[in-house]
């Protein structure tokens, strides 16, 4: 075969081939996106009620009950005394409304990423096989370029709420998966064979032995996720998910410094609370996991 042709020739296969997928995607969305965007419905429901309820309610109600959960979880005087100020500054800079959405956002983001995820974790420590086939995809969800992750769920249902929470679920869900695999595999094998001498069946191991001293890791894979869903929740906002990243994104397009600077330190200071109060627990959950040993 001439050398100088075959390049074309390679061109021309490539350009058909990626016709052919794009063609079939599209005949895919058209068939199914109204289905998919009935089956995601509720899931458009609960982001725009928790939203609702964290803007509509009085501010002093919300920020009380995000400090018990805060205390209540950290368990730390000190983590949920600055929780507080620094929500307090949020809101004195008019920021309260655009920070309540990306914290509702996040919340649900990472309700969905944690039910998705465990079980596969379990599941990849249950099976050589499994893990091995699920490995490699979650290599490559880690190293896609983020953006990539809009494209797909746009043609699907457009913009809006749904397409945004999928794609963070996508973006920050490998965490929690493979920390649950790891955890799940690094318990002892003698605490696995005294619960097999005390009869305990596959289920109770799973349930009462492995879980429990698998959750130090698995909430490191909980906050991990956290943090992947807040930094993605602010490139979903250029598929018009509302909350900090849009001013932000405003601030790009139009060259206003001081609100990217100002909506940037927001989605800071939640990241900070959000990673502290989870490692709170984490730490907590450890000590608890070390004194049983």
């Amino acid at each position: 075969m001439d050398l100088i042709q075959f390049p074309e020739m390679s061109r021309s296969s490539l350009r058909a081939l990626r016709q052919t997928v794009d063609g079939a995607f599209r005949d895919f969305t058209r068939a199914w996106g109204e289905t998919l965007e009935t089956l995601f419905s509720p899931l458009q429901s609960l982001l725009t009620f928790i939203e609702n309820l964290l803007i509509h309610s009085p501010w002093i109600l919300v920020l009380a009950g995000i400090a018990a959960a805060i205390g209540l979880v950290s368990r730390s005087t000190r983590i949920t005394l600055g929780s507080v100020i620094a929500l307090l500054l949020v809101g004195y800079l008019g920021m309260w409304e655009d920070t309540m959405r990306t914290i509702a956002m996040v919340a649900v983001c990472t309700v969905m990423a944690v039910v998705i995820g465990l079980p596969i974790g379990i599941l990849m420590a249950q099976s050589n096989r499994t893990s091995m086939v699920v490995t490699p995809l979650l290599d490559m969800m880690q190293t896609m370029p983020s953006f990539v992750y809009l494209i797909p769920v746009v043609m699907i249902f457009g913009l809006g709420k749904v397409p945004g929470v999928i794609a963070v679920v996508i973006y920050a869900i490998p965490p929690v998966i493979r920390l649950t695999n790891l955890g799940i595999r690094h318990v002892s094998a003698d605490v696995l064979e005294a619960a097999e001498a005390f009869g305990a069946s596959h289920w109770q191991k799973l349930r009462d032995v492995q879980l429990p001293l698998a959750l130090p890791s698995i909430m490191a894979g909980v906050n991990q996720t956290i943090m992947m869903s807040l930094a993605m929740v602010v490139i979903a906002s250029m598929i018009g998910v509302r909350g900090l990243g849009q001013p932000v994104l405003q601030a790009i397009n139009q060259q206003y410094f001081t609100m990217g600077i100002m909506n940037g330190l927001a989605i800071v200071a939640i990241a900070i609370i959000l990673d502290r109060t989870t490692q709170a627990y984490g730490k907590r959950l450890q000590k608890h996991a070390e004194a049983g040993k």
